[in-house]
């Protein structure tokens, strides 16, 4: 697998046990398989950064996949509030927040390997929406592919860290990708905003999620 770690410097040699905690799956260290997806990552509004190149033997790692089949978004939703820290401003996003650590929490501890979906600041929004029992299942499913973020990869484990090799490093100018990440970002808030605006009268909400008491194995969140 070949993947790659925008930053605002080069990483030659991750450090396993560093970084953030509270990132969607928790510490490791957070990587795409597209380049320009890291190339947007590693730069700020005035700062230029580079977007690190790996090479990772996956063969003998053990791998959670959380768009496979296996997993609905509510796994990835619960992984998600329960590693980023927010605000729980209702009674119902209370319970939402302990219903899905109780139902739909994975363990990934015995996983190398992670591979889901992203959410930088506007896609945790969309997830606090849900939480909050302001948009539907189906309006959060869809807003998770407006910005056409991809999936990304996320070493867990030491064996993973031992395992990653260092290419090289890419520089990554501000000046070409902070527009365009600014750009993906304004449009999956817009399309967001207009997709918002259909009310799903009909839909699936987090309060009936706890008062169904729906399972992983619902077909009604397949």
């Amino acid at each position: 697998m070949i993947i790659y770690h925008g930053s605002s410097h080069i990483i030659e040699k991750p450090i396993y046990g560093a970084g953030n905690r509270y990132n969607d799956y928790g510490l490791g260290f957070y990587c795409t398989e597209h380049l320009e997806l890291a190339e947007e990552w590693a730069v700020t509004e005035e700062q230029n950064g580079y977007a690190n190149r790996y090479s990772l033997d996956t063969e003998q790692l053990r791998i959670c996949h959380l768009t496979l089949p296996d997993y609905t978004i509510l796994h990835w939703l619960a992984l998600l509030v329960d590693n980023r820290t927010f605000n729980v401003g209702t009674a119902v996003a209370k319970a939402g927040k302990e219903y899905l650590h109780d139902h739909f929490l994975p363990d990934i501890s015995q996983y190398d390997i992670v591979i889901g979906c992203r959410a930088d600041d506007s896609y945790f929004s969309f997830a606090k929406a849900f939480v909050n029992n302001e948009i539907s299942l189906k309006q959060l499913s869809m807003a998770m592919y407006l910005g056409d973020l991809g999936e990304q990869v996320v070493l867990k484990s030491r064996k993973a860290f031992d395992l990653i090799e260092f290419d090289d490093a890419v520089p990554a100018s501000f000046e070409e990708f902070y527009p365009q990440k600014k750009k993906r970002d304004d449009n999956a808030r817009s399309r967001y905003r207009e997709e918002v605006m259909r009310d799903d009268i009909s839909g699936f909400y987090m309060r009936d999620i706890i008062r169904e008491e729906v399972g992983p194995d619902d077909p009604r969140i397949r």
